[in-house]
This record gives structure tokens, sequence and C-alpha cells, in this order.
């Protein structure tokens, strides 16, 4: 389970293409697949018992003796740590599988309503790379679809009450979606300042976008997801002139969290920044790849 928010007991996870065809991951890790329809629930199924965060069985069963050992880590704390021992063993396999294909993977994660999607919209329109995308949500395929009308390749991956992806959620999507080799595969991360920063998902880059409707001490009040970032985009910027928002305040915030991160001021509106974007993106790639 997440410690931070314990958001994965119980959890099934549903990962769907554009034909309809979807699996569910239920929380002992038994596999359900559908093909060629596809199924808003909009309710959760109770399997009658419960497993911490559905896929990290240490053996199956834990045993609490009814002790405590005096300065020793709490049962919880193991627990977290096997669990972040799993992912990060999943997430390497994810950037050996990225690496095989010379696919350049990366994670953009951002609180919700930042617009991740709607920048991705006008990248996947304009960027001259082959491209897809793994899309998270908590619910619905709403995303999904808005990007699908670009004509990229999308997977939607549904996490229930889940508040992040994991390296194997997106390793399922990888399964499904199928990157063309040398491609960009880009991972849009449930809307999330917290959960998202924790787990590795085998990607080359993370970008966290830092909207000016936030306020400009955002970075400072979620300091660990923009330590996570390689790459900060201001977003929004068309709506500076509306708004009493510092600039300079908001680019020293994360400085102060995280120094070594690049910073780049976008308007998907107008299209200001977008060219930097771009070209961030393909030296990365070439950096990566």
């Amino acid at each position: 389970m997440c410690r931070t928010c314990g958001c994965s007991d119980g959890n099934m996870v549903t990962v769907g293409d554009a034909d309809g065809d979807h699996t569910h991951i239920l929380p002992d890790g038994t596999v359900i697949e559908h093909q060629g329809h596809s199924h808003d629930h909009g309710h959760s199924h109770d399997h009658g018992h419960s497993h911490d965060h559905g896929h990290s069985h240490d053996e199956g069963h834990s045993h609490d003796h009814g002790h405590s050992h005096e300065g020793g880590p709490s049962k919880v704390e193991i627990l977290e740590a096997k669990v972040m021992e799993k992912n990060d063993r999943l997430a390497e396999r994810n950037r050996g599988w990225f690496a095989g294909r010379e696919v350049f993977a990366l994670n953009i994660m951002s609180s919700p309503g930042s617009g991740k999607t709607t920048l991705l919209e006008r990248t996947l329109r304009e960027l001259d790379e082959t491209s897809s995308v793994v899309e998270g949500d908590q619910e619905t395929a709403r995303d999904a679809e808005r990007l699908r009308a670009t004509g990229v390749p999308v997977v939607q991956v549904n996490t229930g009450t889940g508040c992040h992806l994991e390296a194997d959620m997106v390793w399922m999507g990888l399964q499904t979606l199928r990157p063309e080799l040398g491609s960009v595969v880009f991972i849009e991360n449930v809307g999330n300042l917290v959960c998202p920063a924790l787990f590795d998902l085998g990607e080359h880059k993370r970008v966290v976008l830092f909207s000016i409707t936030e306020g400009e001490d955002k970075p400072l009040k979620y300091p660990h997801m923009f330590k996570a970032a390689d790459l900060v985009l201001i977003t929004k910027m068309d709506l500076l002139p509306h708004l009493d928002f510092d600039m300079e305040e908001a680019r020293q915030a994360v400085a102060t969290i995280a120094p070594d991160a690049q910073i780049m001021e976008v308007s998907t509106k107008s299209g200001a920044g977008m060219k930097g974007w771009y070209d961030w993106i393909r030296d990365a790639k070439r950096a990566a790849t």
C-alpha cells in the first residue's frame, strides 16, 4: 500500500485500449480480460477479501505476533519497504524494455487541472516524433479519448481508488500499447502532487507541471514532487495578465527545492514556449537513447 494514504488497499486496476478491449487486475492479482466492448462500471467490486496493494504479496500472507520490537521498524514500515522494493524491481524491468526498443519515456505529473492532457493534445499534434500515451486516471476514459483524437495510440489505465501509477500498471499498459521502436511514450500520471513522486515507473525523465493558477509556493508545499523533476513546466502563461502571480517568486521556489531542474514557461492556448518544450524532448531523447 501507499503509506501516505493507503490508497491501493483492495484496489482493482483496469487497462483498456481504443477497441474496447480491457483487462481487470483484481486485488489478489487475478487477471480478467474482456474483448470487443467496454464497461464504465461506475462502481467498485468487493470480492469479500482485501489485500495490501493488490500486487505486492510477500508469500501471500503476513503475521502479526501481537508484540512489538522496541527500536525496530514497525509492521507498516516493513510492508512499505517491501512494496517499494518490488516496485523498483518492476521499474527496472520497464527500463530495460524501453532500452531494448530505444523508446524514450516521459513521466508527466502535476496536481489535477494543471493542464497535462491539454499540453499533450497540442504536443502530440505538433511534435515531429512518433509517439504514444499511457493515460492514468482513477476513473473514465475521457482524457484517453481526447488524446486518441490526435491520431496517436493511447492506452487508458484506471487505478480505481489508487492515486498514482505504479511500475506494474505501466508494464500492463505497454504490453497493450506496443509502442514503435525509437518512439516517445508519454505517461500521464494521475493528478496528484504527493504519491506519484514516490513511484519509479522506469521512465527516462520526469516532467512536473506547475500552473500559475496554483500559487507561487506550490513547490515549497510539495517538495518531494518537485525534487523529483528533471523539468518544471510553468503552465497557463496566457492567464498571467489576469492573475496576481509573482513569477520570480515561483521560479525561486522551484530553484530552492530542485536546483538542478530546468524551468520553462508555456501556454498551450497561445503556443508560447511550446517550441522550447519540443526541443527539450528531442534533446533528452537523443541523450537517453
